[in-house]
């Protein structure tokens, strides 16, 4: 979190939020938040998550957008968690700070279910999640903000891709990697068919499972304007994570997946040629951003990020691929709506 917006909180701002959504201190409880406050809430309605952020980070209109989209997903009949008003009727509460900026406050249903368990990380389980996506992208394209202003940044917007930001200056080739990469990927078409309103971050850290396999899907901080096999190769990038170099399992996932995926939209089979380059992009992006929040590459210290750090700049100086393997070989997932769809 931004030291800047943790130094202005403090508990006068937690018990105003609590006022305008009639919570009971007794009822609140701190959950983990890596760009905000985040909070899980008990009410005579159900159980429910409070999100507090800032404006520093996002601007009023960002997240109004924001939840405009999440309502319009959930009314389309997709497994996302719901965006609830406030005691007064507002989806968005904004609390002064006392410094010219706000702390932006919203709520959400919570998703059932939990985290999904090994035992249900399974065929049945990555095509559920690809229906969920597959049902998001079809419903995007026809998704217009309630109000102009609150439309979401595109997804290379200033705000939201910061890699030559975060990159030090001793790395030239990491950035001429990205450069050249970026290249590629801004002079890809945006048909309606394949580009909209996408959840950017879809990875299972970031929804609920039920017992019969529902997924609710949780976290639109990031939402941004992108190709949909973008929104594809971030669900791939983490649920392949450990097993990169296992084609009968990178197949399986992947395969059931888009499976799932086509059963709600259709994507044109030439998209899956652009999974490498998606991939690299979250590859290179994740770690300039691990550079930057630590400092350099010796002072990280936690295991997760240590162990995606290993022999990383080595990886993305040489070009190899994040995953080799055949997405196009994969074709038969899709092929089926070859014909409807354009790139």
């Amino acid at each position: 979190m931004d030291p800047e917006i943790r130094q202005r909180y403090h508990p006068g701002i937690l018990q105003e939020t609590l006022k305008r959504y009639a919570i009971q201190e007794q009822d609140i409880q701190l959950l983990d938040g890596f760009e905000s406050f985040i909070y899980e809430y008990r009410h005579p309605e159900g159980e429910f998550i409070l999100r507090i952020g800032h404006s520093l980070r996002r601007s009023e209109a960002l997240i109004l957008g924001e939840v405009d989209w999440i309502n319009y997903l959930a009314a389309g009949g997709a497994g996302v968690a719901q965006a609830i008003p406030s005691a007064r009727g507002r989806l968005v509460e904004f609390i002064q700070d006392g410094r010219g900026e706000y702390f932006i406050a919203t709520a959400f249903h919570k998703a059932a279910g939990g985290p999904p368990s090994k035992a249900m990380w399974n065929p049945r389980l990555f095509r559920a999640w690809g229906r969920l996506l597959g049902r998001m992208h079809a419903l995007t394209k026809d998704y217009q903000p309630s109000d102009p202003a609150w439309r979401r940044e595109a997804w290379d917007s200033p705000g939201n891709m910061t890699v030559e930001d975060w990159l030090p200056a001793d790395e030239p080739l990491v950035l001429g990697r990205f450069t050249a990469l970026m290249e590629h990927l801004t002079a890809l078409p945006k048909g309606r068919n394949s580009y909209g309103l996408i959840h950017q971050d879809a990875h299972a850290g970031n929804f609920y499972v039920d017992a019969d396999y529902r997924i609710t899907l949780f976290d639109f901080d990031d939402c941004v304007y992108g190709w949909f096999i973008y929104d594809i190769a971030m669900v791939l990038f983490y649920g392949l994570m450990g097993h990169e170099t296992d084609p009968a399992h990178i197949e399986l996932f992947t395969s059931q997946f888009l499976t799932g995926y086509q059963e709600e939209n259709t994507l044109a089979p030439v998209w899956l040629r652009e999974i490498p380059f998606f991939l690299k992009l979250r590859e290179i992006d994740l770690y300039a951003q691990i550079l930057f929040s630590y400092g350099g590459a010796d002072k990280v210290d936690d295991p997760w990020c240590l162990n995606y750090m290993k022999g990383r700049k080595e990886k993305i100086e040489a070009d190899q691929p994040y995953i080799d393997f055949d997405w196009m070989g994969l074709r038969p997932s899709l092929s089926n709506h070859s014909r409807r769809n354009k790139p």
